[in-house]
């Protein structure tokens, strides 16, 4: 058995605790809490299965919060453990479910992270891979650009397996300047249309049309 096989058969395991647990709460009812508490976790499952399967499912900004949910519930449920006044059986589900709580938190954090090839678009994964062509030939890239009331220069280079980019950036008088690095091409076209008024075609004209000459 391979690791990735072993990860979806985790998945089919949480996905069965939610179903398990849908059955309960339509055979005998339940409080409010516990609806809650199944809601929470098959929105944890979807994220696991997104993280597994490598496909981006929902928001990538709602899985860290997320994560972080999960790991105050652990806090409180292991203070609870140590400091309240629990049954047996309280205490045997309130243990069991922190630590049933700690795998997804991890994977959920790590499925949270924006710089993942899963979290892009077809055309960031496009404007990302023009990226990574251009800078087999120039060690940096500049473009200045004017838009509007707004200007902007981005100097993108490659260090390692990361990219750099260095944003300068005026508008209205105010200037700003600011550095981002990324390990995924994708996500560095993503900031570029998202943050700056340039875009990866205005590299590409620049580098590649008009046939520049190496830094």
């Amino acid at each position: 058995m391979n690791l990735k096989r072993a990860y979806l058969l985790l998945c089919g395991f949480y996905t069965l605790l939610i179903l398990i647990g849908a059955i309960a709460l339509l055979v005998g009812g339940g409080s409010l809490l516990a609806v809650i508490q199944l809601g929470v976790g098959a929105v944890v499952v979807i994220g696991l299965w997104g993280y597994f399967l490598g496909r981006g499912f929902m928001n990538p900004r709602m899985w860290r919060p997320l994560a972080g949910l999960l790991a105050l519930g652990i806090v409180i449920q292991l203070i609870a453990v140590f400091t309240a006044h629990l049954s047996a059986a309280a205490m045997t589900w309130t243990l069991t479910t922190a630590i049933f709580s700690v795998l997804p938190m991890i994977f959920l954090y790590r499925y949270g992270n924006r710089d993942q090839l899963l979290w892009a678009t077809p055309e960031e994964r496009e404007g990302g891979k023009m990226l990574g062509e251009l800078l087999e030939g120039q060690r940096e890239l500049m473009v200045e650009k004017q838009a509007d009331d707004s200007q902007a220069t981005v100097k993108v280079s490659k260090a390692d397996d990361a990219y750099l980019a260095s944003v300068e950036r005026s508008r209205e008088g105010n200037v700003e300047a600011f550095e981002e690095r990324f390990r995924c091409p994708a996500t560095l076209a993503f900031f570029i249309e998202k943050f700056t008024c340039l875009s990866v075609s205005d590299f590409v004209r620049k580098y590649r049309d008009n046939d520049a000459n190496p830094a």
